[in-house]
């Protein structure tokens, strides 16, 4: 893999970003195709591409696997009759890309070029060019950052209702947020919790009117407004157990007891690097135009970096394996 400057060299022909050409040293290689995340959407991309002979080059970031590294177990992933952790399942698909031929660097990206042609990836000060870039760098779930959080994550502290609902049969759990999100998670919850306590510091909810109704209307759940999480508590196996409670308002604080909790307050894109190159909504996910390809042809994304609505390990996965087949057929269309 070569390098040049750290500024990537210098664009040629003056135009839009999809003819200018940046020169580049002779000796500088330029690869096939670059994909940036790691998780099962950069992995399953990895598998693809170099299943296709592109020798891709994987920079995984530090955090490298996601989201899933904070899952204990996974019991909804096909293929694997009985539940392994996050890690492991991520181990797997990393060791399946390696496999394959992928390069994979455990190393975070700090900026891209995508204003002329091979694309520009620098990673600590050093440039890597490629003909084509696979995005697949997530989203954050937005995390309270409460007392003991970092504790309970993955240990009765959660993200994802879909994927860690069903261990809290007949518990009381809580869900905080008061948005469309958290209601609806209270909603699915019900199939599985004994009961669900929905905490939102406030008494006003972003919530659609029908999404509340909903939820304040069911006999399992329960809403409490002006509460607010200072700590979460553990127990003696170091799971969570509870909270300390505050209302804003007087600073009155309560303990209560529950084994699961959900958070439901947002997640955010990983997409600061780009530097507002691509297009985004409003939201800050990347918005593909044709399939998997963003608004710059040769530049695709998959996962969670544009998937807000289902945020699954297996639809990310597919949707890797979508924009490595695009990809593919891209560079084989564009290779004069």
């Amino acid at each position: 893999m070569g390098s040049s400057s750290s500024k990537g060299g210098l664009c040629g022909t003056a135009g839009s970003v999809n003819v200018a050409i940046r020169e580049i040293a002779d000796d500088v290689t330029v690869k096939d195709v670059i994909i940036i995340g790691s998780g099962p959407a950069g992995y399953t991309a990895g598998i693809y591409t170099a299943r296709a002979r592109l020798n891709p080059v994987l920079f995984a970031g530090y955090a490298a696997g996601g989201q899933l590294m904070m899952t204990s177990d996974i019991e909804n992933f096909p293929g694997f009759p009985t539940a392994l952790g996050g890690p492991e399942l991520m181990e797997q698909m990393k060791g399946q890309a390696q496999r394959f031929g992928t390069t994979i660097i455990e190393k975070d990206v700090e900026n891209v070029d995508l204003s002329c042609r091979p694309f520009c990836v620098t990673v600590e000060g050093e440039d890597h060019f490629a003909r084509s870039l696979i995005i697949c760098t997530g989203a954050e779930a937005q995390w309270l950052g409460a007392a003991g959080e970092e504790q309970v994550k993955g240990r009765g502290v959660s993200t994802c209702a879909t994927c860690d609902g069903a261990f809290y049969q007949g518990e009381k759990i809580v869900v905080v947020g008061g948005g469309d999100a958290a209601m609806e998670e209270a909603v699915f919850l019900t199939r599985f919790a004994e009961h669900v306590t929905i905490l939102h510091r406030r008494d006003v909810f972003r919530a659609s009117k029908i999404e509340y109704e909903r939820a304040a209307n069911h006999p399992k759940i329960s809403i409490r407004p002006f509460a607010a999480v200072d700590q979460w508590l553990q127990s003696e196996t170091g799971n969570l157990r509870g909270a300390i409670v505050s209302d804003p308002r007087s600073g009155t604080k309560e303990e209560l007891e529950f084994t699961g909790a959900f958070l439901a307050i947002g997640h955010k894109p990983m997409t600061k690097f780009l530097r507002d190159q691509l297009q985004t909504d409003a939201e800050g996910y990347i918005v593909t135009k044709e399939h998997t390809m963003t608004n710059i042809p040769g530049v695709f994304a998959a996962g969670d970096v544009v998937d807000k609505r289902y945020r699954q390990a297996i639809t990310a996965a597919g949707m890797g394996c979508q924009a490595a087949i695009d990809c593919e057929r891209w560079l084989t269309e564009n290779s004069h």
